[in-house]
């Protein structure tokens, strides 16, 4: 379990997990909205060495976002069809398969603009998971691991 809060809407969020080994890990992340406004998707990539599980055993969902889609490369995971408003969380549940015990990923969230009306919003959103959304500064956290049982 990975639980923060985001209080920017200018840079993305560069996550490097410490694991005690190398493997399939399930991840269950939890953050806050600090920021002043609603994000209507938000997007995972991970390095190199990581990629998302994609399969019929594996759990890829989050209570906000009814929409997950995953590059066919599967370094790409996408949470949409929903919303988090400023001062709620977000909760999202999915699983990494990596050949290292560092594997580093990136969040970007996105926000659609206050001037862009309906049509608009879900033409750019609709692009946007398909192409992915495009890199911001980055802000690096190093987050340790505990096992437990």
């Amino acid at each position: 379990m990975i639980s923060g809060a985001i209080d920017t809407v200018d840079h993305d969020v560069s996550v490097c997990v410490n694991l005690p080994e190398p493997g399939r890990w399930q991840v269950v992340k939890s953050e806050t909205n600090l920021t002043d406004r609603t994000w209507v998707a938000m997007q995972a990539a991970t390095d190199e060495d990581s990629v998302f599980v994609n399969d019929a055993d594996t759990l890829v969902m989050s209570r906000q976002f009814s929409k997950s889609f995953i590059t066919p490369d599967q370094r790409r995971l996408t949470f949409y069809g929903g919303e988090v408003r400023p001062g709620e969380a977000v909760v999202k549940m999915y699983s990494l398969e990596t050949v290292g015990r560092r594997p580093t990923y990136s969040y970007s969230r996105y926000t659609p603009v206050a001037t862009d009306s309906p049509e608009a919003a879900a033409k750019t959103l609709d692009r946007l998971v398909a192409e992915g959304l495009p890199q911001r500064p980055v802000i690096e956290i190093i987050v340790p691991v505990t096992v437990i049982g």
